[in-house]
């Protein structure tokens, strides 16, 4: 241990070019046994097709009107029930804090609801809203909202009880201690539920557009799925894929501002 330590510490620049040239040469090695298998014969033909006609299929995807029309809908029902529910969330989480008989009597319920697979509510939340966007947005809000209310409720049982102490000492109302004391320490917690929010919100759409949709990123992978062009289908995938790694990038970025 003590040699490695002293090795980083002699060469820190080293470090970036290490860790840059692993993850290229794991993504080239992953490539590559990508394309072996595909054309080895070993599976059934277009079960693993080409990462060349699957890069294909993500250009004419990227250059059909039609495909934005899917993409459209699908951002629509992920960004409304992400703030729905992360606005519910972080409400809940706070209320949770503040006042300890809600804290007490609810927090039995968001412990054991939040691990609960968010699929089982679909048949409910199609009854409620239908077979349109309602129902989609409704699961992205609904499973948005556990990450967010969980993470929140854990953050106000660690602000500073010195803050909370001082606030009440000058009188300070419940409004006031929820602006001054309780939001700047919550941040760092509202951001990590948010991102894990954002990933479970996107993850109850795209399953209920595959279970019951007409239009939708969901819609269109499992469209392409019953027709067997697998090729296709994973062009929406890895499209699916590059958006939630940029998702998870912006939040990354906001939580350095924060540097928690």
């Amino acid at each position: 241990m003590a040699a490695i330590s002293l090795s980083a510490e002699h060469h820190p620049r080293r470090l970036p070019g290490r860790v840059l040239a692993l993850q290229v040469g794991s993504f080239l090695a992953v490539w590559a046994a990508w394309e072996i298998l595909s054309r080895s014969g070993l599976l059934y033909e277009g079960v693993v097709p080409s990462s060349f006609a699957v890069f294909g299929s993500i250009g004419e995807h990227l250059s059909d009107p039609v495909f934005y029309d899917h993409l459209g809908r699908t951002a629509y029902e992920v960004v409304l029930g992400f703030l729905i529910g992360g606005v519910a969330g972080f409400a809940v989480g706070v209320a949770f804090g503040i006042w300890p008989f809600a804290g007490l009597t609810g927090e039995p319920y968001l412990s054991y609801l939040a691990p609960t697979p968010k699929i089982i509510f679909l048949p409910i939340m199609m009854v409620l809203f239908g077979v349109g966007p309602g129902s989609k947005v409704a699961m992205a809000a609904i499973s948005c909202f556990f990450p967010v209310a969980v993470a929140v409720y854990a953050g106000t049982k660690l602000v500073d009880p010195i803050l909370l102490r001082v606030a009440r000492i000058f009188k300070a109302s419940r409004m006031q201690m929820v602006r001054y004391v309780y939001l700047p320490a919550l941040v760092p917690f509202l951001i990590t539920g948010a991102r894990l929010g954002a990933g479970v919100a996107i993850a109850g759409t795209l399953i209920a557009e595959i279970k019951l949709s007409n239009k939708g990123l969901g819609f269109l992978a499992i469209q392409h799925y019953n027709f067997f062009n697998t090729d296709d289908m994973y062009a929406v995938l890895i499209i699916i894929f590059t958006m939630a790694i940029g998702i998870n990038i912006m939040f990354n970025k906001i939580a350095a501002r924060y540097k928690y």
